[in-house]
């Protein structure tokens, strides 16, 4: 009778997962249907263009459109191409941008997972995407995509490991590598008790290599399309082509919630009369302002050259990620 309750609580649970987890993937891919909307009109103003306004009321279902079309277009497999690996290469590029989600706190009780090595869990999985852009790559047996999937192994190690030392300090702070634990350490009533400001040189070293990671402008060398083409998916067409672009999208809500947890106080509000707001408005504010930041930096910048994402990676931002290290140990022993 216990073995027959045990397997029914086991059954009950991991549906109950399922459907969460089928919620957060409609929730996401929602997001990334109107935060490429966004995107484009966002650009459009600033370049004093109109941006999509054809397809439904004001262009909101050009998106759905878009979609649309590339899940109906014809799927294209190279003659010469490494078959199971071209195939293999767009779901390991997408499947972690979507496991990195279980670990993300958006209020003090709703997360999928409250690990106590969430962090690390964050940092482990999303490295694995990047194996999926080089695969992709190498398996279309094409100079153009080749060079896009070795320009993306290169931005990885340099970037990477800055983005990991940068939040060292943060873990520091806190004294903790669950992200709940994370935001609860930042609560003092005001907004100078979040990280940003303590750990101004982690924040910026830290949203700088976030951008790199991203294949986002000024740093989407591996997709460069003035000089690759498309890049690492100039051979992909249709859904596959699809799953990268929602690998890239799901990663800015991944990144946008994570600089929110790690360095602008979550759930927090900035001032302690405001806190009758529910946690989530203030999550979603700071998230949101993120990802504008993002889009403003698309429309701003220009594309840097190999040379300069090098040294910049290597010589500025990983100098600059040990030297917060170093500087958060010493001041924080010193005020013990």
């Amino acid at each position: 009778m216990d073995t027959l309750l045990n397997s029914s609580l086991t059954l009950g649970n991991v549906i109950l997962l399922f459907l969460v987890g089928v919620m957060m993937l409609m929730i996401v891919l929602g997001f990334v249907t109107y935060a490429i909307y966004a995107e484009r009109k966002i650009l459009g103003w600033m370049q004093f263009r109109i941006g999509p306004n054809r397809v439904g009321p004001l262009g909101l279902l050009q998106s759905v459109a878009d979609v649309m079309k590339l899940l109906i277009k014809e799927d294209t497999i190279p003659k010469k191409a490494d078959r199971e690996l071209f195939i293999l290469a767009p779901v390991l590029a997408f499947v972690p941008s979507f496991l990195v989600l279980a670990v993300l706190p958006f209020t003090e009780t709703f997360h999928l997972a409250d690990l106590n090595v969430g962090l690390l869990y964050y940092v482990a999985i999303s490295g694995i995407s990047t194996m999926g852009i080089i695969l992709g790559g190498w398996a279309s047996n094409n100079k153009y995509s080749l060079l896009g999937g070795m320009r993306s192994a290169a931005q990885m190690i340099s970037y990477e490991i800055p983005l990991v030392i940068s939040v060292i300090g943060v873990i520091l702070l806190s004294g903790s590598l669950n992200l709940r634990q994370i935001v609860e350490s930042q609560a003092g009533g005001w907004f100078w008790n979040w990280n940003f400001l303590p750990q101004i040189i982690g924040f910026a070293v830290f949203i700088v290599a976030a951008v790199s990671e991203l294949n986002r402008t000024p740093f989407d060398l591996p997709e460069a399309e003035s000089e690759l083409v498309a890049g690492y998916h100039v051979e992909y067409s249709g859904f596959r082509f699809a799953f990268f672009m929602l690998a890239e999208y799901v990663y800015v809500f991944a990144i946008a919630s994570m600089t929110t947890v790690l360095f602008l106080g979550g759930w927090l509000p900035p001032f302690p009369f405001l806190a009758f707001i529910p946690g989530i408005v203030w999550f979603l504010f700071k998230f949101c302002l993120v990802v504008f930041f993002l889009i403003w930096i698309r429309g701003t910048l220009p594309r840097i050259r190999v040379d300069q994402l090098m040294s910049m990676g290597w010589k500025v931002l990983l100098p600059l990620a040990l030297a917060n290290v170093f500087l958060t140990a010493i001041v924080k022993q010193l005020l013990r």
